[in-house]
């Protein structure tokens, strides 16, 4: 029963993963510009949709699963969830249908949202209902472990498929292979579900009449119930979410771009200690059977806020030691008036704009003020910008990149030592810890917060609310903060912002003490 549950949430969260894992060619395919800055946002943009429709996903799927149960109801999600994800792959190129390609992208991205947003709160409660009370946060530990697993399995089909293909093939139609490959993962997943008896407590709730008539009302009217959405929104889902991915998919980014590693370098080590953090979500769910739900998520919220700045400058400092000697050396400074920078525009209005752009676009930090005259200045020394080809973007990236390279920035991609390698693993898996430590019990936790008629929707809603604004919109939101201020860490900021918050919520919502059994006041 877990490992069918399981093991269909990891198929189904790969579907959804696969669209971050592959982000460069997502946006160079469906999103041209010419502007490497806004290509990114727009993808991430595209990533934020399907986590913008998760929660309304949640509410139909909710209302299914309380009214017709919760087997049946993520049977449709992991279908819906395959066919969309096999749509992307076969969505001809811009290039080929103009604006309909991303139009298209952006509506499977919608149905992917849709089908997510019923699939984790169907497997959690599914496999709570399941278990003993003692051993509740174990069990739901491997639900939780699955989601890591999903963004494991696609960076493991992508390091695959390159490696059985030149690299021609896979930049021609090759990537578009782990898409289609969701249509194998869809039929297995379905032969392991439908295997499946429904829920023992939805079981009881039908022979006994106490199936809600509208769950979604319910969960807004049933006595307490506000409340403790609130502390399921603020206090768990939004805060857990943003630590999860600040851990993996920034910084995947973060090595991609500003630390400019090599893709598969960067991909094998963010993937190696995913898989190997995995284990840390079960290790947490279970210590929460023991010492209760709350010390651990409160823990890893208080610990997030005091490691994740030095986590990430430790990962800066392994992934390309002479880009951080080239910016301690010689920093990079931008003077001048009219320095109004939006990075969503695909060309800047004026020459500083221009000149934060190509900055931005390089992936260098800038330190920036205002002045009456325009100047760059490298290491000390101010550069020609009266020669600068400020009307050719091609033109003026190569030389602002020459000017940069005779300063000691060297913007060829680069693949780690192995001491650095290593240390970025080991910061990487303290930040799954962290991850464990405040994801690892939630499942057990929401399922115990609500009550069982009801239980469905008043987990999900607040889950794929949490979940889908504060940690979908996150790379893109700290995507943004990065390219307009110029610093490769500014983004972090939203991330410690959320969890500040849900620390506070959890400390003063979350009960204490041991676990409830379900026969227990719910308040």
């Amino acid at each position: 029963m877990i490992a069918a549950s399981s093991m269909g949430t990891v198929f189904e969260w790969y579907d959804f993963f696969i669209y971050g894992t592959l982000a460069g060619i997502i946006g160079k395919t469906f999103f041209p510009s010419g502007n490497a800055t806004l290509e990114t946002l727009l993808v991430w943009a595209g990533f934020a949709v399907g986590f913008g429709f998760r929660p309304l996903g949640a509410v139909l799927f909710g209302y299914l699963g309380d009214r017709l149960g919760r087997k049946y109801t993520f049977l449709v999600t992991v279908t819906l969830m395959g066919m969309a994800t096999a749509g992307v792959g076969l969505t001809p190129s811009a290039e080929a249908i103009g604006y309909a390609a991303p139009a298209l992208v952006l509506l499977l991205r919608v149905l992917q949202g849709l089908a997510l947003g019923g699939e984790y709160g169907g497997a959690a409660i599914y496999v709570s209902e399941h278990s003993p009370p003692g051993r509740r946060g174990f069990h739901t530990g491997f639900i939780q472990a699955s989601v890591v697993g999903g963004f494991v399995l696609s960076l493991v089909v992508v390091l695959g498929c390159k490696a059985a293909m030149s690299a021609a093939v896979w930049e021609a139609w090759g990537w578009r292979v782990p898409f289609i490959l969701s249509i194998v993962l869809l039929a297995v997943s379905l032969w392991m579900r439908l295997k499946l008896s429904e829920s023992p407590v939805f079981r009881a709730m039908r022979e006994e009449g106490e199936i809600a008539g509208n769950p979604f009302v319910e969960s807004f009217t049933y006595p307490g119930n506000r409340k403790r959405i609130f502390i399921a929104l603020f206090g768990i889902a939004a805060g857990l979410t943003v630590i999860w991915y600040t851990a993996m998919f920034s910084a995947l980014s973060f090595l991609k771009g500003a630390m400019r590693m090599e893709d598969t370098a960067a991909e094998i080590i963010v993937g190696s200690a995913a898989a190997l953090g995995m284990v840390f979500f079960v290790i947490f769910g279970s210590l929460s059977d023991r010492i209760g739900r709350k010390k651990p998520i409160v823990w890893g919220y208080a610990l997030t806020l005091a490691l994740l700045f030095p986590a990430f400058w430790i990962i800066g400092d392994h992934a390309n030691p002479h880009l951080s000697r080239a910016a301690e050396r010689a920093p990079i400074f931008v003077v001048g008036p009219d320095c109004d920078y939006n990075p969503l525009d695909s060309e800047q209005a004026t020459r500083c704009g221009k000149l934060l752009s190509d900055l931005a676009g390089a992936g260098v930090s800038y330190r920036l003020s205002k002045a009456p005259v325009l100047v760059l200045q490298v290491g000390g020394r101010a550069l020609p910008l009266e020669t600068h080809p400020w009307d050719d973007r091609k033109a003026r990236s190569m030389q602002l990149q020459q000017w940069l390279g005779e300063a000691g920035y060297n913007f060829t991609k680069v693949r780690p030592a192995i001491r650095d390698a290593f240390a970025i693993g080991v910061t990487l898996l303290l930040l799954m810890a962290l991850s464990g430590a405040t994801y690892g019990p939630v499942a057990a936790l929401l399922s115990e917060m609500f009550p069982p008629r009801i239980r469905y929707s008043s987990m999900s809603i607040p889950y794929h609310i949490g979940t889908g604004y504060f940690g979908g919109f996150l790379p893109l939101i700290s995507s943004y903060m990065v390219a307009s201020s110029g610093n490769p860490y500014q983004g972090l900021w939203y991330t410690w912002g959320v969890v500040a918050v849900a620390l506070v919520v959890s400390l003063w919502g979350l009960r204490g003490g041991l676990p409830r059994d379900y026969g227990e006041d719910v308040s």
